[in-house]
């Protein structure tokens, strides 16, 4: 059979075929020109076109060609040269003009000036107000403003917390000024030992029992109002106060009695850590003062109107006389915040004061020997742990502190006999401080509050020593002195060497001189007595401190000596 004859195929394509297989060349070529220039590969320069030898005038042509090519080149080093010279000319312009805006200095720099000068001011307000000076000034300030004086209590150690200096320093403005005192964290006590610490105070005083709320973090009243009308209402344990009626209802009676119109100023001072601050939020409903659980944090005076006739006023730690016992001073001072006592002998005081196995129950800790094991062994059950799987005892001491003078360990002392009133307070100044107060209703208030409130059983509780009131101090002039009598007697011993030495030095020195005057016949017996001077005197200096001493050389007796060389030819066995 035949086969049929095939049409050869055609050889045009379509447009958008055409066009993309020329657009997929020029990329092509663009990414070959890009590689050749990366990799410095130059296209050979075009082969100049000749002359011929048969062309008319080809010297002339020739010559012409050569001196445009001169001329071209001098034009292109000259346009070399003046761009060279306007960017230096650029340039000195830049340095001038920065030179010029450093003499006048701009408003960034002025702006950054005054930033600076402002937080090294409020870096220096805040040193000051830390001072004691100036929380003694402070606290004398609330004194003498407020009508009545809230001395606030730690339930767990109530006549620890009391300072008898406060107290008379109140009582001395004959019935001006009322005191009452207020027993907070009354949660972490057992209710046997809190009712037995509250007929114990309100002998010598009107107490209020008080438990401050944990969880106030609304910051304005329209918040307050917003949560309320929500219907939201926590019923947490830390969320919950108990005792703000009472003792509003006894300040608002109190406010009610005075003649005048003004407002009723309460001041509420006591130790570091005890509630202050806490007290006036949970009245007030809102977090209007600065609390937490590091003490310290009230740097200076703050009014808070409570209602329209009481105006609280808030105060800062006050200081605690350094004649206090141990125990105190870390409890009730501010040594450790202020980087004057360590954590670690602050604990070690701490546990001295408690009973081993109380401790042991409590943080659920194997037996130890001293503070620095029972640290070693909290660290490492917390995981406080530093590089290298070591235990960090700072740490561990610095929250084993914060338990005990925060709101979260149950500790209790014992209520002291009753042996008459302290020697600062009299008959009729305590008629004084409850007259005008309901004593019935309150203390069918305190005894509500002490059925409501859940407190820790007497087992779960650690007993802690403490005896007597805690002393502080309310004048400036009695605050002691930083520099201690220690360091000044350190700094008398040191000059008292240092004026030693500067004698002995000045000795050998006159020997010294007196050496270079002699002869040299007499020189070797000089030197041996110079020598025995010198040890002589300088056996007189102190240990540890040494003075280089200059020792002369005589040149010209070592140069004169020539026989004493060694011979190399002698052989010694």
């Amino acid at each position: 059979m035949k086969r049929p004859k095939l049409r050869k195929a055609s050889k045009r394509v379509s447009c958008a075929k055409r066009f993309k297989i020329q657009k997929k060349v020029r990329e092509h070529h663009k990414k070959v020109r890009k590689e050749a220039k990366k990799s410095g590969i130059k296209r050979k320069s075009k082969k100049e076109i000749e002359v011929p030898n048969s062309a008319p005038f080809k010297e002339e042509v020739l010559r012409e060609a050569e001196q445009k090519k001169q001329e071209l080149l001098e034009l292109k080093e000259k346009n070399r040269l003046a761009k060279q010279k306007e960017r230096a000319e650029k340039r000195k312009k830049g340095k001038d003009a920065v030179s010029a805006a450093e003499e006048p200095k701009s408003k960034r720099a002025k702006k950054e000036e005054k930033v600076k000068a402002q937080r090294q001011a409020r870096a220096a307000v805040a040193k000051e107000k830390s001072t004691k000076v100036f929380r003694c000034r402070e606290l004398n300030k609330v004194i003498e403003a407020s009508d009545v004086i809230l001395e606030v209590l730690d339930a767990r150690d109530p006549l620890g917390c009391r300072c008898p200096q406060l107290e008379e320093a109140v009582l001395k403005h004959e019935g001006k000024k009322r005191l009452l005192f207020v027993m907070t964290k009354i949660d972490l006590v057992p209710k046997d030992n809190l009712e037995k610490w509250l007929g114990y105070l309100k002998e010598d005083c009107p107490t209020f029992v008080f438990k401050s709320s944990m969880h106030l973090q609304d910051r304005t009243m329209l918040e307050k109002k917003q949560r309320a009308a929500n219907g939201k209402v926590d019923l947490s344990r830390a969320a919950s106060s108990f005792g703000c009626d009472s003792l509003m209802q006894i300040l608002s009676d109190l406010a009610n009695q005075r003649d005048s119109e003004t407002m009723l100023k309460v001041g509420v001072v006591g130790f570091p850590g005890v509630g202050k601050s806490s007290v006036i939020n949970s009245l007030k409903g809102i977090r209007a003062c600065h609390a937490g659980v590091q003490r310290g944090l009230t740097k200076c005076m703050q009014e808070v109107h409570i209602s329209k006739k009481v105006k609280m006023i808030d105060s800062p730690a006050m200081v605690a006389a350094p004649s206090n016992s141990g125990e105190k001073l870390v409890l009730r001072s501010l040594q450790v915040e202020e980087s004057e006592e360590s954590p670690l002998e602050a604990v070690k005081t701490l546990l001295k004061q408690c009973n081993q196995q109380d401790i042991m129950l409590e943080y659920n800790v194997p037996d130890y020997r001293n503070s620095l094991e029972f640290l070693t062994i909290f660290a490492k059950k917390r995981g406080f742990l530093q590089k290298g799987a070591l235990p960090n005892v700072e740490q561990a001491a610095t929250m084993f502190l914060n338990d005990w003078t925060g709101a979260k360990l149950s500790y209790h002392t014992k209520v002291p006999e009753r042996q008459g009133l302290p020697p600062h307070l009299t008959e009729t100044m305590v008629a004084e401080m409850q007259a005008g107060v309901n004593l019935d209703k309150m203390k069918m208030a305190n005894e509500q509050i002490i059925k409501r409130i859940r407190s820790p059983n007497m087992a779960s509780s650690i007993p802690f020593n403490s005896k007597n009131m805690t002393d502080g101090i309310l004048r400036v002039d009695e605050i002691p002195v930083n520099k201690s009598a220690a360091a000044d007697e350190v700094e008398e011993e040191a000059e008292e060497e240092t004026e030693d030495i500067t004698e002995q030095t000045e000795d050998v020195e006159e020997i010294e001189d007196t050496e270079e005057i002699e002869t040299p016949e007499s020189e070797p017996v000089k030197t041996k007595q110079s020598s025995r001077q010198k040890s002589a005197l300088l056996g007189k200096r102190k240990k540890g401190k040494s003075t280089p001493v200059s020792v002369n050389f005589d040149v010209s007796a070592a140069l004169q000596n020539d026989n004493d060389a060694y011979d190399f030819n002698a052989d010694f066995v």
